[in-house]
């Protein structure tokens, strides 16, 4: 991977979207912040991309998973944000499973959900950070990036 400087032409912008930094042939190169989104609700997930796209995060977006853990460690995402319901298995339990891997607890995992007493009656599964829908985008991308600052953070109820 090669690392170039980039000089905008005068009176033209370049425009850079929230990064971290990685390292590339000893220079600093930019790196997208990423996300794995696991909705089943099609037309939110969509949403949701579109929103952290727009955010400068490169997006993994999966109605649906099987195996949680093998997902994560393909596409290494830096933060994982999970809906409550989904068929077959619930995201807290797809969370308390990441959270039980030495390969993946220190990933932050932000649950959401339509039925936030369902959280505060079985508890956090050990999730960093709760968003209830309908969502604030402000809110839920300040989340996300607090938890990715701060992935030592638990939820406690």
């Amino acid at each position: 991977m090669r690392c170039k400087k980039i000089k905008p032409k005068p009176g033209r912008f370049v425009i850079v979207r929230p990064l971290i930094t990685a390292v590339c042939n000893g220079m600093e190169a930019l790196k997208l912040k990423s996300i794995l989104i696991i909705e089943n609700d099609e037309d939110l997930l969509q949403l949701m991309q579109d929103i952290f796209n727009d955010a400068g995060y490169d997006v993994h977006g999966r109605p649906q998973v099987n195996d949680i853990s093998s997902l994560v460690r393909e596409l290494q995402p830096d933060a994982i944000l999970l809906d409550y319901l989904l068929p077959g298995i619930n995201g807290g339990e797809l969370c308390a499973q990441l959270k039980r891997d030495p390969e993946t607890m220190h990933l932050p995992v932000v649950l959401c959900s339509a039925y936030p007493q369902v959280l505060l009656s079985l508890g956090s599964y050990g999730c960093n950070a709760f968003i209830a829908k309908p969502f604030d985008v402000a809110d839920l991308i300040a989340q996300v990036e607090d938890c990715i600052a701060n992935p030592e953070r638990i939820l406690l109820l």
